[in-house]
């Protein structure tokens, strides 16, 4: 037999023990999710954590695709963020997922990566990325994504739009805007357009402010964005364009003085609901829920759906998307850690209902089926 030297010894010996711990090329410890455990490190197919926050599941021809931010780097505190804790770390882009069972995921990449060496640009690492959606349009077989776009301090309030022909991307930016300029809401009321001071006014002209966002697809295949408005204080609901690029024009306020964000819409017989969160930076609070019979309103609030130990800080955690999955639906949310954002987890329950009442429990760990 023929006599290995030491160094091919060492070699072949750490070959095997990586084989027995389950251990990449990459130096990962590949582990598969055997099922959802909200809280913890989740790998992807690769062995490495998943980073995708704040974002969305789009279910598309047996396949789901998850889309998030992705957060890597330094977390820092800008001191034009500093009387709320604003915590950020620099924009690197948009991530994509891909997954058959919602267990395990693949990377697909960076499908909106961020520009470098242009301060003005949107996607620019200073600049905000928040909340990324991407919703397909049968008519035009296109992928759109929408995401909040905004400065560092939060100031310009816009949303950012992009589009691919493919799931996977990769997505080319079309811009942002502020929704509805010049227009006023279709349910304000004549009291709601004089006073100069308040934002609804305020920014009549220049258009609408727009922080947390979700966009929902209906059944007909009509399209909606959903947006923190008027300093957070009010939610905009308006409808997109055909091909889902823009916004018609049509928009409705709800929740008034709610300071309502992080909403995440649904529907289930005949019905449309909204969970959301209260408005305390990166803390943790009582999420909301609501009811309406038609998206336009009236909305009848349910209150928090969360039962049970830790009910009042949504489980340590903030909502971004409900996600339909086969019978029923998937509550998605991000616990955020304020001082190390790249090591944010994820909190994903299944939603029972109590009558018309979506109801949170909180699971250590529960399949998909």
């Amino acid at each position: 037999m023929k006599k290995l030297s030491a160094s091919r010894l060492s070699l072949c010996s750490g070959l095997f023990v990586a084989a027995v711990l389950g251990f990449t090329a990459s130096g990962f410890a590949k582990e598969e999710m055997k099922e959802i455990r909200s809280g913890e490190v989740w790998p992807d197919s690769e062995g490495k954590p998943v980073n995708a926050h704040g974002g969305g599941v789009l279910a598309h021809e047996g396949t789901y695709y998850w889309y998030g931010e992705i957060k890597q780097g330094k977390t820092y505190l800008p001191d034009c963020n500093k009387s709320w804790g604003g915590t950020r770390v620099d924009v690197t882009g948009v991530s994509c997922y891909a997954s058959k069972d919602l267990l395990e995921w693949k990377n697909l990449g960076n499908v909106l990566p961020a520009v470098t060496d242009d301060p003005k640009h949107d996607l620019h690492i200073g600049m905000v990325l928040e909340r990324p959606k991407v919703i397909y349009n049968a008519a035009t077989k296109k992928f759109v994504l929408w995401f909040h776009a905004d400065s560092m301090d939060y100031a310009a309030a816009k949303c950012g739009v992009a589009v691919s022909d493919k799931p996977e991307g990769p997505f080319t930016y079309l811009g942002s805007f502020r929704p509805n300029a010049g227009k006023w809401p279709a349910n304000a009321k004549e009291e709601d357009k004089k006073d100069p001071k308040a934002p609804l006014v305020r920014d009549h002209d220049a258009g609408q402010m727009a922080r947390d966002l979700t966009v929902f697809v209906d059944e007909d295949g009509k399209g909606y964005l959903f947006t923190a408005s008027e300093d957070n204080a009010t939610m905009h609901i308006s409808e997109l364009t055909d091909d889902y690029l823009g916004l018609t024009g049509k928009y409705a306020r709800v929740f008034p003085g709610r300071m309502m964000e992080a909403p995440a819409v649904f529907k289930r017989e005949g019905k449309y609901y909204i969970i959301a969160s209260g408005c305390t930076a990166w803390a943790p609070n009582a999420a909301r829920s609501a009811v309406a019979d038609s998206i336009w309103g009236p909305w009848r609030e349910l209150g928090n759906p969360c039962q049970g130990e830790k009910a009042e800080t949504t489980f340590q955690s903030q909502g971004t998307y409900v996600l339909p999955y086969k019978e029923g639906f998937v509550f998605l949310a991000d616990r955020w850690n304020k001082d190390d954002l790249p090591d944010s987890r994820y909190v994903w329950l299944p939603i029972g209902f109590q009558g018309d009442k979506p109801v949170l429990q909180w699971k250590d760990g529960w399949k998909p089926e």
